[in-house]
């Protein structure tokens, strides 16, 4: 089973704090030498899509690789990748990381990535910045002249929220304001993952996938307790159908545990690719072959993260996977 998310890389400042540098990545079958390109580059302030998200001081999306400040074409397109989405975390004016997220499809496998923004001193509503859809023109269309108020449809909910938002069976999801259109290309599940500047401003990305291209074989949204103590299991969503809010009925994450637990710690994205030795040995039993990627929401000074949400990817072919 194909996966809309192909690739997870994260770049992080290199000693200068002038350029960032490869600071890890997750790739899967037939993507080497993508990865072998991605491994020795540099970027500047606003070079390339990492370098770009830097300088935008928000998420950024890019749905054209060909004549672009992409710098790696040649090689995405040979890998199938379509599009690609980078999130900065800061801590104050500081950078500390960019995300960076590739994306592919084909005419067999249907998913859409988006970017919604809304400038409270210009407009009471969220707009399309843009989105990748593949072959769902009308989709499309209907999104580009769509607009959501605070609370509406995915979007707009995912804004009033302040959190991450998982809407499943969107066929039937009234909630979903374009469900007849998503119905019409197979589109089934929604995730909308918000974040906001210093100024205000919000954002929200929203991944929209078909039952047979997910957008992760996994995707868990962990919050912190009452207590604010440890993390506890929100929401999620798997390929196998797997009962998560039974599974992690009676578990809790404690700040530093794992890949989760040390991005809510140090306010930094974790990648890690081998589950047994980097989370505890009872939870790796039964999330065996996921691959964590756990990003703390809405970036704060370290330390302060709200919560942290974590799509399993996985280095198992074809690409970013998760549970086998």
């Amino acid at each position: 089973m194909k996966t809309f998310i192909r690739v997870v890389e994260l770049w992080v400042p290199d000693r200068t704090r002038m350029r960032l540098e490869f600071g890890g990545g997750l790739y899967g079958e037939g993507l080497s030498a993508f990865k072998a390109v991605s491994e020795h580059l540099r970027f500047g302030y606003d070079e390339g899509l990492p370098g770009k998200a830097w300088a935008s001081g928000h998420p950024v999306i890019l749905t054209k690789f060909a004549n672009s400040y992409f710098k790696r074409t040649d090689q995405a397109l040979a890998a199938g990748l379509t599009c690609g989405v980078a999130v900065p975390v800061f801590s104050g004016e500081f950078l500390q990381a960019v995300m960076v997220l590739f994306c592919g499809d084909d005419e067999a496998h249907v998913g859409a990535i988006e970017l919604w923004h809304n400038d409270p001193d210009s407009s009471h509503e969220m707009g399309l910045v843009d989105g990748y859809y593949g072959t769902a023109d009308m989709f499309e269309f209907n999104s580009r002249h769509t607009r959501f108020p605070r609370g509406f449809g995915l979007p707009g909910r995912t804004w009033k929220a302040g959190l991450p938002l998982i809407i499943k069976d969107l066929h039937n999801a009234r909630s979903f304001l374009r469900w007849e259109d998503a119905a019409e290309v197979g589109i089934n599940l929604g995730v909308g993952v918000p974040y906001r500047t210093g100024t205000d401003q919000t954002w929200v990305l929203t991944f929209l996938s078909a039952q047979a291209t997910p957008i992760a074989r996994r995707f868990e949204i962990w919050v912190p307790n009452e207590a604010r103590s440890a993390l506890v299991f929100r929401a999620g969503d798997c390929s196998a159908q797997t009962d998560l809010a039974a599974l992690y009925a009676d578990k809790s994450i404690a700040r530093g545990d794992g890949s989760i637990g040390g991005a809510w710690a140090t306010g930094m994205p974790a990648l890690n690719d081998d589950l047994v030795a980097g989370d505890r040995e009872c939870w790796a039993r039964s999330r065996a072959g996921l691959v964590p990627v756990a990003r703390p929401l809405n970036p704060q000074p370290a330390g302060r993260p709200r919560t942290a949400s974590r799509p399993g990817y996985g280095g198992l072919p074809p690409a970013a996977q998760g549970s086998r």
